[in-house]
């Protein structure tokens, strides 16, 4: 079943790259007492996410903390390492936290993973966003599939 707003944010251990190495981050926690617009992309690197929906959210990062967002956070089907890139390729500094669902289990929990074996690029999640408080989903908003508009940071934006 997928999540829906008001729902609690399940907790899963996400993955980030840190100058230490990688650091285990665990969902509950993580989002516990804060605002954060998550998005969720089916893989760095790929068209659509790094010509578009990540490079929106860098550029609108200081308009969703004058509304009130503490993080942005970005996460994919990818391991921590190939994130770590993908945030350094795309000048992310501290704009955007990327956080790496490397087994799909984040996705899976939420309900918005997806198969890409025909494409050859296995299990992956969707294309969404959320808006969280507390731990708790305010508002989603999920692509339909090949679609890119109402989880863009413009989109997300305009709701809070």
């Amino acid at each position: 079943m997928t999540i829906q707003p008001g729902d609690k944010v399940p907790d899963i251990t996400l993955v980030r790259v840190c100058t230490n190495g990688p650091d285990k981050i665990a969902t509950g926690a993580y989002f516990k007492g804060r605002r954060i617009v998550l998005f969720s992309v089916p893989g760095a690197f790929t068209p659509t996410c790094s010509a578009k929906h990540l490079p929106g959210f860098i550029t609108e990062a200081e308009a969703f903390k004058d509304k009130g967002v503490d993080e942005i956070v970005c996460t994919a089907v990818n391991d921590p390492f190939v994130m770590a890139a993908w945030a350094k390729a795309s000048a992310v500094d501290d704009r955007v936290t990327l956080l790496a669902d490397g087994n799909g289990e984040f996705v899976r929990a939420l309900g918005l993973d997806m198969d890409c074996t025909g494409f050859g690029l296995g299990m992956r999640g969707r294309r969404f966003a959320m808006i969280v408080g507390d731990g708790t989903v305010e508002q989603l908003f999920v692509e339909a599939p090949g679609e890119f508009e109402v989880s863009a940071a413009e989109y997300v934006l305009a709701r809070l």
